[in-house]
């Protein structure tokens, strides 16, 4: 018959830390945390937020009259023919563009990522400055620069989503890159495998889900932006938006906005699935 166990002594030197306090002086994240919330506050104060005005029963009155000329969409044969062909037309630039984006952040991900200590990085900073600079400039206004040199059409509209992407992309492709576990990279590295088959067989495979992700949701997000550019002739989607909603035609404007749904729900799946295919 075993003996019960006995409770273990307790180490004569062990010490008991008290809980933090509420806040502390030397705590960086309490004054991240201060600072935070004197941003919101000063952003309530320094903006005209007229909610008196929003909530009346007058604007409560037009908003509920737009919200249910909305419910009804335009289903004529003609316009929904019109409608398929620009919702194909808005589909071709977003992938096309997100396409363009990959390539392109790609090739720049590369030399803007320090993949190990010993890696020099040399273009690490300039590339990346470009990247910010890609990123940094919206869609519509590369689409407005673009519209001199390429003309009105989806071909400025797709050059705009391909640019603006490959700056959000490069960087998320180099920062995947640099978190990249290192031991497969470094057991190759050692054996005296070069570089561009290191980053092939060891980087790659290990980042690859998480890049088909990202450019899944950029996919989709410039599904939005290509209806966006519409706006300033580029085609697609957002020229039929435009041109209703100047018009205050609604139940065409909620046709086109059942498209982009549409549009971005199907993408969602298609993400969906790919991530369901690649955890098998």
């Amino acid at each position: 018959m075993t003996a019960p166990l006995q409770p273990q002594p307790q180490a004569a030197n062990q010490t008991y830390k008290l809980p933090p306090k509420l806040f502390d002086a030397r705590c960086k994240a309490c004054w991240f945390v201060v600072g935070v919330v004197a941003l919101v506050v000063a952003s309530f104060w320094s903006l005209d937020l007229q909610w008196a005005k929003f909530l009346s029963g007058d604007a409560l009155h037009r908003m509920g009259r737009f919200v249910t000329e909305l419910l009804v969409p335009h289903t004529e044969p003609v316009f929904l023919r019109k409608l398929l062909w620009a919702t194909l037309e808005t589909l071709a630039m977003s992938a096309l563009g997100t396409l363009l984006a990959v390539v392109l952040g790609l090739a720049l991900a590369l030399p803007a990522s320090k993949t190990h200590a010993d890696d020099p990085a040399h273009w690490r900073a300039p590339t990346r400055a470009l990247l910010n600079a890609l990123r940094s400039i919206p869609e519509l206004v590369w689409a407005t620069l673009l519209l001199i040199a390429a003309g009105l059409g989806p071909f400025a509209g797709t050059l705009a989503l391909g640019l603006h992407t490959a700056g959000v992309l490069g960087r998320l492709f180099a920062e995947s890159f640099e978190n990249a576990p290192s031991g497969p990279a470094l057991a190759l590295r050692v054996r005296g495998v070069g570089a561009v088959q290191v980053w092939a067989y060891a980087t790659l495979p290990q980042v690859l889900p998480q890049l088909l992700s990202y450019t899944l949701y950029r996919w989709e997000n410039n599904i939005r932006a290509a209806a966006v550019l519409g706006v300033v002739g580029a085609g697609g989607l957002g020229q039929m938006l435009a041109f209703h909603m100047g018009l205050f035609q609604m139940p065409q404007t909620s046709a086109v906005l059942v498209a982009m749904l549409v549009l971005v729900a199907l993408v969602d799946g298609l993400s969906n699935l790919s991530r369901r295919m690649m955890m098998r």
